[in-house]
């Protein structure tokens, strides 16, 4: 894979802590500034970001392109956690959340980062789950944090190897904001969710996403009547009644695709500042 063309950067100043390899790939430095939640997907051309039935949908979406595998690979090789849902859980049977399963071919240089930044050697997987209905031997949640609500630990099985954590639950189902406070104050103050639009919409809804980092694919996929396929904030109604919209941070390219950066602007407080009066001091 060729590096990366750099068309714009506007925050790419920092500690000079990303491996000759990865800077040459990328096309300078990643800059996260924690706490933030700060999401990965890819869309079609139409707008496009989940298919149902359609496994590996971001490898479908992008026409398996090895920019998108990279820098999925560095976003998870940057967070101390990747949050996800459970329904992408279930439709990963094999998946791990490592930046090495995205990337192979920059594992080494993905592992140097974490230990430069002082990261664990892989980010830790977050599941969310209302239901606490698990396959205990998925391979993601092994020492993985499961987050679910008083209803859901019923029903959690008994042989999990992993972390619990019960949070809140209210009408529209566990409360994200107590689940994102308590994962920071387990020292995961960087958050990469890799969850889908349904619990990314929330995300959005509550003002806790801070970025967003977007593939734009050069595919179209289609809306046909009744296929299931969703958007990036699903059936959440913003516009006209609520602008939310993202300021350009960095842009990319390789070939016909394009690699996006937004900070989100009118969403909310997002996470840092949200949390401004919970976390702990350094």
């Amino acid at each position: 894979m060729g590096p990366l063309e750099v068309l714009k950067e506007a925050d790419g100043q920092g500690p000079a802590e990303m491996p000759t390899a990865l800077r040459e790939l990328y096309g300078g430095q990643l800059v996260l500034r924690p706490p933030v939640v700060f999401a990965n997907f890819v869309s079609s051309l139409d707008g496009v970001v989940h298919i149902p039935g359609t496994g590996k949908v971001g490898r479908v979406l992008s026409g398996d392109s090895q920019g998108d595998r990279f820098v999925m690979g560095l976003l998870r090789a940057c967070a101390d956690a990747v949050l996800i849902g459970a329904g992408t859980l279930r439709a990963s049977p094999a998946s791990n959340w490592t930046p090495a399963q995205a990337f192979p071919e920059q594992a080494v240089a993905f592992q140097e980062l974490r230990l430069r930044r002082g990261l664990a050697p892989s980010p830790r997987v977050v599941v969310a789950s209302a239901s606490g209905e698990l396959d205990p031997a998925h391979p993601g949640l092994r020492g993985a944090l499961v987050v679910t609500g008083a209803s859901g630990a019923d029903h959690l099985p008994g042989e999990l190897d992993a972390e619990v954590l019960i949070v809140p639950e209210g009408p529209s189902g566990l409360d994200l904001r107590s689940m994102l406070g308590q994962v920071v104050h387990r020292g995961l103050p960087t958050i990469l969710s890799e969850a889908g639009p349904r619990l990314t919409e929330r995300l959005v809804a509550q003002g806790l996403l801070d970025e967003l980092f977007l593939t734009l694919s050069p595919l179209l996929a289609g809306w046909p009547a009744g296929g299931g396929r969703r958007g990036l904030v699903g059936q959440t109604e913003l516009l006209p009644h609520r602008s939310v919209g993202g300021e350009l941070v960095s842009a990319r390219r390789q070939g016909s695709h394009l690699f996006l950066r937004y900070r989100l602007t009118g969403a909310g407080p997002g996470l840092s500042g949200g949390l401004s009066g919970e976390l702990p001091s350094a």
